[in-house]
């Protein structure tokens, strides 16, 4: 599943703007902090509203500013990993991950919760309330929450940023098996440049701009 991205969107004095086009497999956003890659992922999520272009995923206009389209963000089937995790301080973990589940039509599922708790390692965190997880504990959660409710796009801000090398490659590996598996479209924002062999591609951005792309080794 493919992405297609055009879009712009002013914050404060500039100018935020993206477009590439990719095929299958995972793709890596990566730049420094500040050059708007966070605000490209929420705008394909739908959390941001581009002053101009378009959003495709799959072949389905999820945004066309010329054509009037925006598709809710409830309805674009995301699962989203944000940098800040979010995860709901007054739900246990099991919780969480059922609040995404129970969302997803039955004929959806293509993972069940007991299969990303052993991916991930998170099977003995099901009982525990988020305030009292580690940061690499709360990102595992985090992004076995986006999967929970079984998503056709999966975006992910920094999933790997607090996790040990081999937890990271886990993670890795699971999202390139959601992409072929289940045809899902992975676009991930990353610094981790241990990581980029795992990427199909890699999209440079820098000072809201995207710079080029090119492919991992």
């Amino acid at each position: 599943m493919s992405f297609e991205v055009d879009v712009s969107v002013r914050r404060g004095d500039r100018i935020i703007a993206a477009r590439f086009v990719t095929g299958s497999g995972i793709t890596a956003l990566f730049g420094p902090s500040g050059a708007g890659k966070t605000s490209v992922l929420d705008m394909v999520a739908g959390l941001v509203r581009p002053d101009s272009g378009r959003v495709v995923v799959g072949g389905e206009v999820l945004f066309d500013a010329a054509a009037g389209i925006d598709v809710p963000p409830e309805r674009r089937r995301c699962g989203y990993v944000f940098q800040d995790l979010r995860l709901f301080p007054h739900r246990r973990v099991r919780d969480n991950l059922l609040f995404g589940w129970r969302l997803a039509p039955p004929e959806a599922r293509w993972l069940s919760l007991e299969a990303a708790c052993g991916f991930l390692g998170i099977g003995h965190l099901l009982d525990r309330a988020p305030a009292s997880l580690s940061g690499g504990e709360a990102q595992r959660v985090a992004i076995a929450r986006a999967l929970a409710n079984q998503p056709h796009i999966i975006l992910a801000d920094e999933p790997t940023a607090a996790l040990d090398s081999e937890r990271a490659q886990v993670v890795m590996d699971l999202l390139r098996r959601v992409a072929r598996e289940q045809a899902a479209a992975v676009l991930v924002v990353t610094h981790d440049d241990k990581i980029f062999s795992r990427f199909d591609r890699l999209v440079s951005l820098r000072d809201g701009r995207i710079e080029g792309e090119i492919r991992p080794g």
